[in-house]
């Protein structure tokens, strides 16, 4: 089980944002974090939104980091992955 995160490129807001997600279970992302105290307004369905600058403290937490393309290579071969077709209600 591994919670990863990938690198702040999605500008928004005035800052760039990154994706927290877990390899295995949506329990494990969420328990993450809370302990990270990230506000639940910031889970999209299958990951967090959160800023760039924090992402060395969630590496110093434990996730790891990882590309973009690993991120969602292994959030859809967890099972959990929300497909766009998905998030559109279709």
């Amino acid at each position: 089980m591994t919670v990863l995160v990938d690198a702040a490129r999605w500008p928004a807001h005035g800052r760039l944002w990154a994706h927290l997600v877990s390899d295995s279970s949506l329990d494990e992302l969420h328990a993450f974090a809370r302990a990270q105290q990230l506000p639940e307004r910031s889970f999209d369905r299958d990951h967090y939104d959160v800023p760039g600058e924090i992402i060395e403290r969630l590496v110093a937490a434990g996730a790891t980091p990882v590309d973009s393309h690993e991120l969602v290579r292994r959030l859809i071969a967890s099972g959990l992955r929300i497909t766009a077709r998905e998030r559109r209600g279709r």
